[in-house]
């Protein structure tokens, strides 16, 4: 089981598309660098690009999705250029917990979650961490061909369990 801080959001919650149990509870956002996760029938999870998500809406084929943004790597492995060059809408300086969802070659899916140990723990939980363009080259460097952000900051959080043990890795923010 796996349970983590998803998409991105508003004032007025999630943003972005959102499909739960096969149905569709909020329509896609717009924007060039916002893919969504797309969890298939038969189990599949993809990062689907947004300018595929309307095919994938009539696919009937989705289970589960959310759509989050940005893109860190398109599906060649390669930085867009608004995460490489300043002044294309996003914010290229600011450091902070990261999260994010790869799709590696071989389909696997990756997660990467950012902590800095440090001041006596202090750091532990504190959005200090990475600029958005240093945990694009983590996740090439891990091996996706295709990348997006997650919720980070003091939202970033992650648990896995398998079986009979549980791993957690906390934020400040309870999600």
């Amino acid at each position: 089981v796996l349970a983590l801080n998803a998409g991105q959001f508003s004032s007025g919650g999630a943003w972005g598309w959102v499909v739960r149990e096969g149905v569709e509870r909020q329509s896609p956002g717009r924007g060039p660098l916002a893919p969504a996760v797309v969890i298939d029938r038969d189990g599949t999870v993809r990062i689907v690009p947004a300018d595929s998500i309307a095919s994938e809406r009539a696919s009937g084929r989705v289970a589960e999705a959310f759509q989050s943004y940005p893109a860190l790597l398109d599906g060649d492995g390669v930085v867009p250029e608004p995460i490489r060059t300043d002044g294309m809408g996003v914010d290229l300086q600011h450091r902070d917990s990261r999260l994010a969802i790869g799709e590696l070659r071989d389909g696997r899916i990756l997660i990467a979650l950012t902590r800095f140990e440090g001041l006596g723990g202090i750091l532990d939980n504190l959005p200090f961490g990475l600029t958005t363009p240093e945990m694009a080259a983590v996740m090439g460097a891990l091996g996706a061909r295709r990348a997006v952000l997650l919720d980070g900051g003091i939202s970033s959080q992650m648990l896995v369990r398998a079986g009979d043990e549980t791993h957690a890795w906390r934020g400040i923010r309870y999600v």
